[in-house]
C-alpha cells in the first residue's frame, strides 16, 4: 500500500453518521503553560491555571444542542509567560490548534494553527474565570473569541461557509475589546497578526473562495481519500488552486500564512505517492502560493 494511502487507512473506523453544519459539538481542549521565562517563586497560585482554563473552555456549552464525545473539537493551547510586574499583570503568547477527523479513519487533520505573540493579562491568585459575552475581560475574552474562531474553521471544512455564525461571535468580541486599550485588539496594532485582522478577513467577502476552498479540500477531498485517492486528489488540488486565485485577488496573507503553516506537511503526504504529472501540478500551485515551506514542496519534483 502507498505510504501516502496507507496515512489515511491506518486505524481504519468507518464513521456512519458525518458531521454537518446543523450538528453542534463542544470543545476538547488540552492546555500547557510554560512559565520558565518567569523568574519567581511567587507562582505556586498558577499551578492551576492551565486546568482552570481547560474547564472553562471544555464545560460551557458553546452551541445547543450538547454532542456526545465522539464529535468534539480537539484543539491544545500553549501558553508562554513572558513577563509579570508586582500587580499579577502577565505578557504572555498563546499557540491555538485544532484539527478535525478525516472520515473513514482515525486519523486528523489540523485545521488551525496560530500564533498569537501579544497578550496581556492580569490573573490574581483565587481568581474564577466567569464567561461574560457581553463585558472585556482580558483573559476570558480571549478565550472566548479563539472558541469561536475553532468553532468556525471546523463547520467551514464541514459545510460552505458554515462557519460565518462563530466568525461573527468572534467579530462582536473583537468590537468589545476595541473599547478598551488592551493588547493585541486593535487593527492597527503593530503586530502584523492581530486579532481583529484574522476575524475581519475571515468575515470579508474577498476572502469568500479562500474559505470555500476548505470544505473543498476536506469534505470532498480528505473524507473521500480513503474510497478514490485520485479523485480526492483531484478535489485538494481543486481547492489549492482556489486559494491560489484568491491570493492573488487580496493584499493580506494572513490567512493563506495561516492554512500553509498548519497544512504543509500534510499537502505533501496527500500528493507525494500521485502519478508524476499531479505531484508536478501540485508542486507548481504550492510553490506560487507558499514559498515558505518550498523545501517541503519539492518532494514532490
Amino acid at each position: 500500500m502507498h505510504k501516502s494511502l496507507l496515512f489515511f487507512a491506518l486505524g481504519f473506523l468507518l464513521l456512519t453518521f458525518p458531521k454537518s453544519a446543523s450538528q453542534a459539538q463542544e470543545l476538547n481542549v488540552s492546555v500547557q503553560v510554560d512559565r520558565s521565562r518567569i523568574n519567581t517563586a511567587s507562582l505556586t497560585y498558577m499551578d492551576n491555571f492551565a486546568e482552570n482554563i481547560e474547564t472553562y473552555m471544555n464545560e460551557f456549552n458553546w452551541i445547543e444542542p450538547n454532542f456526545g464525545e465522539d464529535e468534539k473539537i480537539d484543539a491544545s493551547i500553549q501558553i508562554t509567560l513572558l513577563g509579570m510586574d508586582e500587580n499579577f499583570n502577565f505578557e504572555a503568547s498563546i499557540v491555538i490548534r485544532s484539527q478535525r477527523p478525516i472520515y473513514n479513519s482515525l486519523q486528523q487533520s489540523p485545521l488551525f494553527f496560530y500564533n498569537d505573540e501579544n497578550w496581556a493579562f492580569d490573573y490574581t491568585p483565587n481568581r474564577a474565570l466567569v464567561h461574560d459575552m457581553l463585558q472585556f475581560d482580558p483573559i476570558t475574552t480571549l478565550l472566548d473569541f479563539y472558541a469561536y474562531i475553532i468553532l468556525g474553521y471546523d463547520f467551514d471544512s464541514f459545510s460552505e461557509m458554515g462557519g460565518t455564525p462563530y466568525y461573527g461571535e468572534a467579530q462582536n468580541l473583537v468590537s468589545i475589546a476595541q473599547a478598551t486599550s488592551s493588547t493585541g485588539w486593535s487593527r492597527t496594532s503593530s503586530v502584523r497578526r492581530n486579532r481583529a485582522q484574522l476575524v475581519s478577513d475571515l468575515l470579508n467577502p474577498n476572502y469568500q473562495e479562500f474559505r470555500e476552498a476548505s470544505y473543498v479540500y476536506h469534505r470532498l477531498g480528505l473524507d473521500r481519500f480513503l474510497d478514490n485517492p485520485a479523485e480526492a486528489r483531484q478535489e485538494v488540488l481543486r481547492a489549492l488552486e482556489m486559494i491560489r486565485d484568491a491570493a492573488q485577488n487580496t493584499t493580506n496573507n494572513l490567512l493563506f500564512n495561516t492554512f500553509f503553516n498548519a497544512k504543509y506537511r500534510e499537502i505533501v503526504r496527500i500528493f507525494e505517492d500521485a502519478p508524476a504529472d499531479v505531484r508536478l501540478e501540485a508542486y507548481n500551485i504550492l510553490s506560487r502560493v507558499d514559498q515558505s515551506h518550498l523545501s517541503e514542496y519539492n518532494k514532490l519534483q
